[in-house]
């Protein structure tokens, strides 16, 4: 995906921007850019989600 920046001259034109670039996005694109922003808050988060459920499992077993 391509960034980019632009510059607005109010707040509203530019949630109407944003809110015109998320109308036009594909299903895909969305999940790709949910993937990246995951990755960035914590690369190791898949491995630890798993981890959590299966101490949930473990938890409900016992």
């Amino acid at each position: 995906m391509e960034k980019t920046v632009r510059i607005f001259n109010s707040f509203e034109e530019a949630d109407a921007a944003d809110s015109q670039a998320r109308a036009q996005m594909t299903p895909q694109q969305r999940v790709d850019i949910f993937c990246e922003l995951r990755e960035r808050a914590n690369a190791d988060a898949f491995k630890q989600g798993f981890a959590r459920v299966y101490r949930v499992l473990e938890l409900e077993r016992s």
